[in-house]
């Protein structure tokens, strides 16, 4: 009897040790973010917000979100000093981390006059383009060879009208925004050109990859189990995952 009580208290005293050795999931992610209307918000509001919430919420992780310029978000991550910068292309990024599920996709249009032909993914890269940079769309757009990069986007449609680049590349949302500041909207042609992914990129840190694992767990779930499709309707947003 006293052999196998000490078998026992030396098998729970393992279990007890193996327990306080496992690494717990951190309880919040922070989050570095430049802020896109309707997408990333800096009150919270949002789709890509609310799948983010939908994702780590339900597992018990809170998002600490933190609003900077684009290119400041992702140096944060390279630095881990975020756990994550949000809405990164595929590779886009070094020194950080890229989890296997995307969680939204990007429209990518081609801004420029109404009297200009509308370009194609085939002939962009006879134009002049431009756009914001740290964006890097030479690397995801067919045949680039002459492009600039600019800090804003306050002065594009100048740009434009005064011939400087042929076409402006951005994301659809941006693209609408700088148009609705146009005295003339009707003097420019949106031209939609690419659908890419968008990604967190995780900081290379052992939390993060913590948080990058349970990013990959829940995305899997969701998308099979279709839970982010209101979402997407709720927004007026297109469903990125119906492939998947």
């Amino acid at each position: 009897m006293a052999r196998w009580l000490m078998v026992m208290v030396f098998s729970t005293f393992c279990s007890f040790a193996q327990a306080g050795d496992a690494p717990t999931t951190p309880s919040v992610i922070h989050l570095a973010s430049e802020a896109w209307e309707n997408f990333t918000a800096a009150d919270g509001r949002g789709l890509g917000w609310d799948v983010l919430r939908e994702v780590f919420e339900p597992a018990g992780v809170k998002l600490d979100i933190r609003i900077e310029p684009y290119t400041r978000a992702t140096g944060l991550a390279q630095r881990g000093e975020v756990d994550a910068c949000v809405g990164a292309y595929r590779d886009e990024v070094s020194d950080v981390l890229y989890p296997h599920w995307s969680f939204d996709t990007d429209p990518v249009y081609a801004l420029g006059l109404a009297t200009n032909p509308a370009p194609t993914p085939e002939n962009l890269g006879n134009y002049r383009l431009a756009w914001v940079r740290g964006y890097k769309y030479q690397a995801y757009l067919p045949n680039v060879q002459r492009y600039n990069e600019v800090a804003r986007r306050t002065g594009i449609l100048p740009m434009l009208t005064h011939n400087h680049v042929d076409y402006y590349i951005d994301a659809l949302t941006e693209i609408d925004d700088i148009v609705s500041r146009a005295k003339a909207p009707s003097q420019f042609r949106r031209t939609h050109i690419a659908d890419l992914p968008l990604y967190l990129c995780f900081a290379d840190t052992p939390r993060a990859r913590q948080l990058m694992a349970l990013f990959d767990q829940r995305m899997a779930l969701l998308v099979k189990s279709g839970r982010l499709k209101p979402i997407f309707e709720r927004w007026k947003q297109p469903y990125p995952f119906g492939s998947k």
